[in-house]
Protein backbone atom coordinates (compact mmCIF):
# COMPACT_ATOMS: atom_id res chain seq x y z
CA UNK A 1 0.00 0.00 0.00
CA UNK A 2 2.56 2.49 0.97
CA UNK A 3 4.30 2.06 -2.50
CA UNK A 4 1.20 2.46 -4.31
CA UNK A 5 -0.05 5.80 -3.31
CA UNK A 6 3.30 8.30 -3.88
CA UNK A 7 2.60 7.45 -7.68
CA UNK A 8 -0.52 9.30 -8.81
CA UNK A 9 0.13 13.13 -7.67
CA UNK A 10 3.54 13.60 -9.08
CA UNK A 11 1.82 13.09 -12.56
CA UNK A 12 -1.19 15.53 -12.72
CA UNK A 13 0.42 19.01 -12.07
CA UNK A 14 3.39 18.81 -14.76
CA UNK A 15 1.10 17.75 -17.57
CA UNK A 16 -1.33 20.52 -16.53
CA UNK A 17 0.47 23.48 -17.11
CA UNK A 18 2.60 23.36 -19.95
CA UNK A 19 -0.85 22.05 -22.14
CA UNK A 20 -2.91 25.29 -21.22
CA UNK A 21 -0.45 28.41 -21.22
CA UNK A 22 1.69 27.62 -23.58
CA UNK A 23 -1.51 26.73 -26.43
CA UNK A 24 -3.41 29.42 -25.24
CA UNK A 25 -0.73 32.66 -25.96
CA UNK A 26 0.32 31.63 -29.19
CA UNK A 27 -2.86 30.92 -30.84
CA UNK A 28 -4.51 34.18 -30.02
CA UNK A 29 -1.96 37.46 -29.81
CA UNK A 30 0.10 36.93 -32.73
CA UNK A 31 -3.09 36.54 -35.00
CA UNK A 32 -4.64 39.20 -33.70
CA UNK A 33 -2.66 42.10 -33.57
CA UNK A 34 -0.80 41.78 -36.60
CA UNK A 35 -3.72 41.77 -38.92
CA UNK A 36 -5.84 44.81 -37.81
CA UNK A 37 -3.05 47.69 -37.26
CA UNK A 38 -1.08 47.39 -39.87
CA UNK A 39 -3.72 47.34 -42.55
CA UNK A 40 -5.65 49.60 -40.98
CA UNK A 41 -2.99 52.78 -41.10
CA UNK A 42 -2.39 52.72 -44.90
CA UNK A 43 -5.82 53.10 -45.97
CA UNK A 44 -6.97 55.89 -43.69
CA UNK A 45 -4.24 58.22 -43.69
CA UNK A 46 -1.86 58.14 -47.42
CA UNK A 47 1.50 59.54 -47.32
CA UNK A 48 1.63 62.76 -48.20
CA UNK A 49 3.35 63.67 -51.23
CA UNK A 50 7.33 65.42 -50.54
CA UNK A 51 7.80 68.00 -52.76
CA UNK A 52 11.51 68.09 -54.80
CA UNK A 53 13.67 70.70 -53.70
CA UNK A 54 13.82 73.66 -56.01
CA UNK A 55 17.58 74.61 -57.12
CA UNK A 56 19.32 77.19 -55.35
CA UNK A 57 19.62 80.71 -57.87
CA UNK A 58 23.11 81.47 -58.63
CA UNK A 59 25.17 84.24 -56.42
CA UNK A 60 24.36 88.01 -57.09
CA UNK A 61 27.83 88.07 -57.71
CA UNK A 62 28.13 86.01 -60.45
CA UNK A 63 25.05 87.51 -62.46
CA UNK A 64 26.10 91.00 -62.38
CA UNK A 65 29.61 90.30 -63.51
CA UNK A 66 28.08 88.12 -66.35
CA UNK A 67 25.68 91.48 -67.05
CA UNK A 68 28.86 93.60 -66.93
CA UNK A 69 30.63 92.04 -69.42
CA UNK A 70 27.79 91.95 -71.76
CA UNK A 71 27.24 95.56 -71.12
CA UNK A 72 31.03 96.62 -72.52
CA UNK A 73 30.41 97.43 -76.77
CA UNK A 74 32.77 97.03 -79.08
CA UNK A 75 34.83 99.85 -80.99
CA UNK A 76 32.33 98.94 -83.76
CA UNK A 77 29.09 98.90 -81.47
CA UNK A 78 29.98 102.19 -80.13
CA UNK A 79 30.32 103.69 -83.48
CA UNK A 80 26.99 102.18 -85.13
CA UNK A 81 25.67 103.91 -81.54
CA UNK A 82 27.00 107.40 -82.33
CA UNK A 83 26.25 107.20 -85.87
CA UNK A 84 22.29 106.10 -84.90
CA UNK A 85 22.17 109.06 -82.47
CA UNK A 86 23.19 111.45 -85.00
CA UNK A 87 20.35 110.35 -87.34
CA UNK A 88 17.78 110.64 -84.90
CA UNK A 89 19.13 114.40 -83.90
CA UNK A 90 18.88 115.12 -88.03
CA UNK A 91 14.95 113.16 -88.11
CA UNK A 92 14.01 115.57 -85.11
CA UNK A 93 15.35 118.59 -86.23
CA UNK A 94 13.87 118.27 -90.06
CA UNK A 95 10.51 117.02 -88.77
CA UNK A 96 10.88 120.43 -86.64
CA UNK A 97 11.50 122.40 -89.39
CA UNK A 98 8.85 120.70 -91.27
CA UNK A 99 6.08 122.23 -88.79
CA UNK A 100 7.25 125.41 -89.19
CA UNK A 101 7.07 125.41 -92.71
CA UNK A 102 3.36 124.00 -92.47
CA UNK A 103 2.30 127.63 -91.11
CA UNK A 104 3.55 129.39 -94.14
CA UNK A 105 1.45 126.84 -96.31
CA UNK A 106 -1.70 127.48 -95.90
CA UNK A 107 -1.32 131.09 -95.68
CA UNK A 108 -2.76 133.35 -98.68
CA UNK A 109 -0.44 134.70 -101.14
CA UNK A 110 -1.18 138.50 -99.97
CA UNK A 111 -0.08 137.74 -96.18
CA UNK A 112 3.01 135.53 -97.59
CA UNK A 113 4.24 139.11 -99.58
CA UNK A 114 3.35 141.08 -96.27
CA UNK A 115 5.73 138.88 -94.64
CA UNK A 116 8.41 139.04 -96.92
CA UNK A 117 8.04 142.94 -97.09
CA UNK A 118 8.55 143.01 -93.98
CA UNK A 119 11.76 140.96 -93.22
CA UNK A 120 13.33 142.73 -95.93
CA UNK A 121 12.32 146.17 -93.91
CA UNK A 122 13.86 144.50 -90.82
CA UNK A 123 17.08 143.36 -92.91
CA UNK A 124 17.58 147.14 -94.46
CA UNK A 125 17.22 148.45 -90.87
CA UNK A 126 19.48 146.61 -89.60
CA UNK A 127 21.65 147.15 -92.07
CA UNK A 128 21.49 150.56 -92.05
CA UNK A 129 22.39 150.40 -87.89
CA UNK A 130 25.28 148.14 -88.88
CA UNK A 131 26.92 150.84 -91.42
CA UNK A 132 26.08 153.41 -88.46
CA UNK A 133 27.99 151.94 -86.03
CA UNK A 134 31.19 150.83 -88.31
CA UNK A 135 30.90 154.22 -89.39
CA UNK A 136 31.32 155.90 -85.89
CA UNK A 137 33.46 153.46 -84.89
CA UNK A 138 35.97 154.51 -88.26
CA UNK A 139 35.66 158.17 -86.56
CA UNK A 140 36.52 158.11 -83.36
CA UNK A 141 39.45 155.63 -84.05
CA UNK A 142 40.23 157.99 -87.09
CA UNK A 143 39.73 161.30 -84.82
CA UNK A 144 42.12 163.57 -84.26
CA UNK A 145 40.24 165.44 -81.24
CA UNK A 146 37.95 162.05 -79.90
CA UNK A 147 36.92 163.80 -77.26
CA UNK A 148 34.70 165.84 -79.50
CA UNK A 149 33.69 163.54 -82.21
CA UNK A 150 32.49 161.66 -78.85
CA UNK A 151 30.19 164.50 -77.81
CA UNK A 152 29.30 165.02 -80.96
CA UNK A 153 27.61 161.11 -81.60
CA UNK A 154 26.15 161.62 -78.06
CA UNK A 155 24.14 164.23 -78.87
CA UNK A 156 22.75 162.46 -81.96
CA UNK A 157 22.06 159.63 -80.08
CA UNK A 158 20.37 162.08 -77.55
CA UNK A 159 18.34 163.83 -80.70
CA UNK A 160 17.25 160.16 -82.37
CA UNK A 161 16.17 158.78 -78.66
CA UNK A 162 14.19 161.99 -77.88
CA UNK A 163 12.36 161.36 -81.56
CA UNK A 164 11.69 157.89 -80.13
CA UNK A 165 10.79 159.09 -76.80
CA UNK A 166 8.15 161.90 -78.23
CA UNK A 167 10.13 164.68 -76.91
CA UNK A 168 11.01 166.27 -80.10
CA UNK A 169 9.74 167.05 -83.57
CA UNK A 170 10.14 165.12 -86.34
CA UNK A 171 10.15 166.02 -89.87
CA UNK A 172 10.23 163.60 -92.85
CA UNK A 173 8.37 161.96 -95.32
CA UNK A 174 5.62 159.96 -94.21
CA UNK A 175 1.74 159.19 -95.01
CA UNK A 176 -1.44 160.93 -93.79
CA UNK A 177 -4.36 158.86 -93.07
CA UNK A 178 -7.18 160.49 -92.27
CA UNK A 179 -10.32 158.33 -91.14
CA UNK A 180 -14.08 159.32 -91.02
CA UNK A 181 -16.68 157.51 -88.40
CA UNK A 182 -20.01 158.90 -88.95
CA UNK A 183 -21.42 156.49 -86.86
CA UNK A 184 -19.35 156.24 -83.75
CA UNK A 185 -18.70 152.53 -84.14
CA UNK A 186 -14.88 152.55 -83.78
CA UNK A 187 -13.09 151.52 -81.23
CA UNK A 188 -9.86 151.91 -78.96
CA UNK A 189 -9.31 148.21 -80.60
CA UNK A 190 -9.52 149.82 -84.28
CA UNK A 191 -7.51 152.45 -83.39
CA UNK A 192 -4.97 150.27 -81.98
CA UNK A 193 -4.69 147.89 -84.60
CA UNK A 194 -4.02 150.61 -87.18
CA UNK A 195 -1.41 152.03 -85.11
CA UNK A 196 0.48 148.78 -84.97
CA UNK A 197 0.19 148.33 -88.53
CA UNK A 198 2.40 151.64 -88.95
CA UNK A 199 4.91 150.40 -86.84
CA UNK A 200 5.31 147.41 -88.10
CA UNK A 201 5.92 149.09 -91.57
CA UNK A 202 8.93 150.91 -89.73
CA UNK A 203 7.13 154.03 -88.44
CA UNK A 204 9.19 156.45 -86.67
CA UNK A 205 6.99 158.92 -84.85
CA UNK A 206 3.05 159.13 -84.89
CA UNK A 207 0.83 161.24 -83.94
CA UNK A 208 -3.09 161.46 -83.92
CA UNK A 209 -5.08 164.70 -84.86
CA UNK A 210 -1.97 167.12 -84.14
CA UNK A 211 -2.55 166.45 -80.35
CA UNK A 212 -1.18 163.36 -78.92
CA UNK A 213 2.26 161.51 -79.71
CA UNK A 214 2.22 158.01 -79.68
CA UNK A 215 5.12 156.66 -77.94
CA UNK A 216 5.48 152.89 -75.92
CA UNK A 217 3.48 154.06 -73.09
CA UNK A 218 0.54 155.55 -74.97
CA UNK A 219 -2.71 154.26 -73.70
CA UNK A 220 -6.27 153.84 -75.77
CA UNK A 221 -9.54 153.59 -73.82
CA UNK A 222 -12.97 153.34 -75.22
CA UNK A 223 -14.99 156.79 -74.06
CA UNK A 224 -18.11 156.96 -76.80
CA UNK A 225 -18.51 158.66 -79.11
CA UNK A 226 -14.96 159.32 -79.20
CA UNK A 227 -12.09 157.26 -78.24
CA UNK A 228 -9.61 158.69 -74.95
CA UNK A 229 -5.42 158.62 -75.81
CA UNK A 230 -3.40 159.29 -72.99
CA UNK A 231 -5.81 160.70 -71.12
CA UNK A 232 -7.03 162.81 -74.00
CA UNK A 233 -10.66 162.73 -75.59
CA UNK A 234 -10.53 162.18 -79.78
CA UNK A 235 -13.20 162.20 -82.01
CA UNK A 236 -13.97 161.63 -85.53
CA UNK A 237 -12.02 162.69 -88.20
CA UNK A 238 -9.13 160.84 -86.64
CA UNK A 239 -5.79 162.19 -88.25
CA UNK A 240 -3.09 160.14 -88.38
CA UNK A 241 0.41 161.12 -89.45
CA UNK A 242 3.33 158.94 -89.35
CA UNK A 243 6.77 159.20 -90.61
CA UNK A 244 8.47 156.57 -92.49
CA UNK A 245 9.60 155.61 -96.14
CA UNK A 246 5.56 156.81 -97.42
CA UNK A 247 5.25 153.81 -99.80
CA UNK A 248 5.35 151.03 -97.33
CA UNK A 249 3.83 153.18 -94.96
CA UNK A 250 0.47 153.56 -97.72
CA UNK A 251 0.76 149.92 -98.20
CA UNK A 252 0.51 148.68 -94.80
CA UNK A 253 -2.84 151.09 -94.89
CA UNK A 254 -3.97 149.65 -98.03
CA UNK A 255 -3.10 146.19 -97.35
CA UNK A 256 -6.22 143.88 -98.04
CA UNK A 257 -7.75 142.53 -94.10
CA UNK A 258 -5.87 145.84 -93.09
CA UNK A 259 -6.96 149.66 -91.57
CA UNK A 260 -8.51 150.57 -94.88
CA UNK A 261 -10.54 147.54 -95.39
CA UNK A 262 -11.43 147.69 -91.61
CA UNK A 263 -12.70 150.88 -91.60
CA UNK A 264 -14.45 150.74 -95.07
CA UNK A 265 -15.99 147.64 -93.87
CA UNK A 266 -19.82 147.00 -92.80
CA UNK A 267 -18.64 146.60 -89.25
CA UNK A 268 -18.00 150.62 -89.14
CA UNK A 269 -18.96 152.07 -92.04
CA UNK A 270 -16.46 154.59 -92.22
CA UNK A 271 -14.12 156.20 -94.61
CA UNK A 272 -10.32 156.29 -95.12
CA UNK A 273 -8.28 158.61 -97.51
CA UNK A 274 -4.62 157.55 -97.18
CA UNK A 275 -1.69 160.56 -98.60
CA UNK A 276 1.73 160.01 -99.45
CA UNK A 277 3.52 162.95 -98.35
CA UNK A 278 7.19 163.67 -98.86
CA UNK A 279 7.31 166.47 -96.00
CA UNK A 280 5.38 165.85 -93.14
CA UNK A 281 6.02 167.84 -89.46
CA UNK A 282 5.05 166.22 -86.02
CA UNK A 283 4.84 168.42 -83.47
CA UNK A 284 3.03 167.02 -80.64
CA UNK A 285 5.22 166.11 -77.95
CA UNK A 286 4.79 163.45 -75.08
CA UNK A 287 5.51 164.76 -71.66
CA UNK A 288 7.63 162.54 -70.10
CA UNK A 289 6.91 160.94 -66.32
CA UNK A 290 9.22 160.07 -63.34
CA UNK A 291 9.58 156.73 -62.96
CA UNK A 292 7.84 155.85 -59.87
CA UNK A 293 9.57 152.34 -59.74
CA UNK A 294 11.70 151.41 -62.58
CA UNK A 295 15.67 152.98 -62.13
CA UNK A 296 18.64 152.25 -64.61
CA UNK A 297 20.48 149.43 -63.86
CA UNK A 298 24.05 149.90 -62.89
CA UNK A 299 26.71 148.73 -65.68
CA UNK A 300 27.96 145.43 -65.40
CA UNK A 301 31.91 145.41 -63.92
CA UNK A 302 34.16 143.69 -65.69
Amino acid sequence: MSDDTPDPKPDPKPDAKPDAKPDAKPDTKPDTKPDTKPDAKPDAKPEPDVPTPMPKPKTPNLALRRLRAGFKPSRGQAIVAIVLALVGCVAVVQVRVNRADAGYQNARREDLIAILDGLGQNTRRLESEIADLEARKNTLSSSADKAQTARDQAEAQIRTLGILAGTMAAVGQGVRITLNDPQGKMTSSNLLDAIEELRDAGAEAIQINGSVRVVASTDFVDDAPGIRVDGQKLTSPYVIEAIGESHNLAEAANFPGGLVSEVTGPQIGGTAEVNELSSLSITALHAPQEHRYARPAPSPTK
